[in-house]
C-alpha cells in the first residue's frame, strides 16, 4: 500500500509539472495576447472612424515592430523571454496602448465614416 501511495504521489507531481508552464513562456504568451488585443482596438477604431489612416498605419507599424522584437527575443533564448526583455516589451506596449487611446480620442476622424 505504501509503495502504491508513493507511486501515485510521484505520478501526480509529474502531471502537475507537465501541465504548468514556466513564467517566461507564459509571459511570452502574455505579450502576444497584448499585441493581439491592441491590434483589435486599432481595427475597431478604423471601423468606427475614430482613427485616420495615418494613425492606423503608424501604430500598426509600431505593433509589428514590437511583435518582431518579441520573435527575435524568443529565438535568441530558446523560446523564453528574460525578465528584462519582458519588461521592455511591456513598456513599449504600455506606450502603444496610450497612443491608441489618445489617437482614438483626439477628434481626428476619418471623413465620411
Amino acid at each position: 500500500m505504501n509503495v502504491l501511495f508513493k507511486s501515485l504521489a510521484a505520478a501526480s507531481a509529474a502531471a502537475i509539472l507537465a501541465v504548468t508552464t514556466p513564467p517566461s513562456v507564459a509571459s511570452a504568451g502574455e505579450v502576444s495576447h497584448r499585441i493581439n488585443r491592441q491590434e483589435m482596438r486599432l481595427n475597431q477604431g478604423v471601423r468606427s472612424g475614430e482613427l485616420t489612416r495615418g494613425e492606423y498605419r503608424r501604430t500598426d507599424g509600431r505593433l509589428d515592430a514590437i511583435a518582431a522584437q518579441r520573435r527575435r527575443d524568443l529565438r535568441a533564448n530558446d523560446g523564453h523571454l528574460t525578465p528584462g526583455e519582458r519588461a521592455r516589451l511591456n513598456r513599449e506596449l504600455n506606450s502603444s496602448s496610450t497612443n491608441i487611446y489618445f489617437d482614438k480620442h483626439d477628434r481626428r476622424d476619418q471623413p465620411g465614416v
